[in-house]
C-alpha cells in the first residue's frame, strides 16, 4: 500500500498492490474484480467502520451514520495473480483482512506513528494536525 500526505498534511491513499495465490483464475475479469472489491470494502472498514452501541441500541442506523470510502478516497488497487496448476480455490473474504495492518504499516512508515486501533479516520485527522 502506498500513502502520502498532501500539502495540507492529510494522509491519503495512493495504491494498493495485492498478489493472490488462489490456484488457476477461471474469469481473471471477474477475479480481479473480487479482488479489487474486497480491498475496497476493508479500506472502508478500516477507515470508518465503527459500529456505537449505546443503551442497548446501534447508534448508527443508515448510510449517513456508517459512512462507506467515498469515490474519491478509492485508491487503484493492482492485482496480480501468482501462475499456478492448483484447483480454483475461493476468492471473495482473501483480499479483505490484509487490508487495515497494510493500510496501518504504510501510516507508520510514512509519519512514524503507529496506529493500533479501528476505524483509522479519527487517528488519521489528529495526525493531519500534527
Amino acid at each position: 500500500m502506498e500513502v502520502s500526505r498532501d500539502p495540507g498534511g492529510t494522509v491519503r491513499v495512493d495504491r494498493f498492490v495485492v498478489a493472490v495465490d488462489c490456484g488457476q483464475v477461471v474469469n481473471l475479469s471477474g477475479a480481479e474484480a473480487q479482488v479489487q472489491g474486497g480491498v475496497l470494502d476493508g479500506l472502508s472498514a478500516a477507515l470508518h467502520g465503527e459500529i456505537t452501541v449505546e443503551q442497548g441500541r446501534v447508534r448508527q442506523r443508515n448510510f449517513d451514520g456508517y459512512p462507506l470510502l467515498r469515490l474519491r478516497e478509492a485508491p487503484p488497487v493492482e492485482v496480480h495473480f501468482v501462475s499456478s496448476a492448483a484447483p480454483p480455490s475461493g476468492l471473495g473474504e482473501p483480499p479483505l483482512p490484509p487490508v487495515a495492518p497494510a493500510l496501518a504499516n504504510a501510516i507508520f512508515a510514512l509519519t512514524g506513528t503507529r496506529l493500533r486501533r479501528l476505524p483509522l479516520d479519527s487517528a488519521l485527522k489528529e495526525l493531519s494536525r500534527g
